[in-house]
């Protein structure tokens, strides 16, 4: 059964859709000996070439989604002109298709990334119509009140249109003593349905505050667990893919009994290794 090009391209890890479209719209790819068009449709079985090299499409290939820890000081690119480390250097190597960021977080940023080889489903997990929730731990230095909280959670006006918290809950200290070293540096757990540039801190600093921590937690469904240390990665397991499937209304894949039990016996290994380190 044929399916629209950039589906195909997207499907297999070469991208999102949005991006491949431009692809074929600038002649970049070609099918069977003829240049595409947008629109053209394909099969896997067809030769199709970008920039004049075959394309290894393997349909059949369960989908992977990675989790990995960002630490502060990495950029979110595959490469850096400034030569800094990219969150890509960590991550295993691919036979077929790429690894697709799902979003980025800035350099000071730490936190939970999402990696796929599907790219439809990176697409739409980023694509704001989904409103797929990103949770952020942030800590302030400034004074915070509920008035500044209701105008950021009513909205606010940012150069590139009106932006809001779906939530802002105050994380209280646990001992008086750490209440009087953080009163001028609070927590505070955030929840938003965007992924704008540094709409986290933005949102903030429009209130006169300064963002001195930030660390996302969880995207969509997935949060991260207290056991993937920072610069660690691990594989999301077949429930856990499908329930990002679901949260972008995409059809789920089907996941064969030997890629199942394949996982379970790497998750095993990485609980096995996770405990061994943690004796160090």
């Amino acid at each position: 059964m044929s399916e629209k090009l950039q589906k195909i391209l997207a499907t297999a890890g070469l991208g999102s859709r949005r991006e491949l479209e431009k692809w074929i719209s600038n002649g970049r790819v070609s099918v069977n000996g003829s240049i595409a068009k947008l629109g053209d449709r394909a099969l896997s079985s067809d030769r199709i070439l970008v920039d004049g090299r075959p394309i290894k499409i393997n349909l059949d290939n369960s989908p992977r989604v990675l989790m990995y820890n960002k630490p502060e000081g990495q950029v979110s690119t595959s490469s850096d002109p400034e030569g800094r480390p990219t969150v890509f250097d960590q991550l295993p190597k691919l036979s077929v298709g790429r690894w697709i960021a799902v979003g980025r977080l800035d350099i000071n940023t730490s936190g939970l990334l999402l990696f796929t080889t599907h790219g439809e489903l990176a697409n739409r997990l980023m694509h704001p119509s989904y409103e797929v929730k990103r949770e952020y731990m942030v800590r302030i230095h400034g004074e915070v009140d509920e008035v500044m909280i209701l105008r950021l959670t009513e909205g606010v006006i940012l150069e590139d249109g009106v932006s809001s918290f779906q939530t802002v809950k105050a994380q209280h200290a646990r001992t008086s003593g750490d209440q009087e070293r953080l009163s001028s540096n609070r927590w505070f757990r955030v929840i938003l349905a965007e992924g704008k540039t540094r709409e986290v801190r933005r949102l903030w600093e429009s209130q006169g505050v300064e963002v001195n921590r930030l660390k996302r937690i969880s995207y969509g469904p997935i949060q991260l667990p207290s056991f993937v240390r920072s610069s660690e990665f691990i594989e999301l397991d077949p429930k856990q893919v499908v329930s990002l499937f679901n949260e972008v209304s995409l059809r789920p894949p089907q996941f064969s009994e030997r890629n199942v039990l394949k996982d379970i016996r790497e998750r095993k290994e990485r609980k096995l290794r996770a405990r061994g380190s943690s004796y160090r």
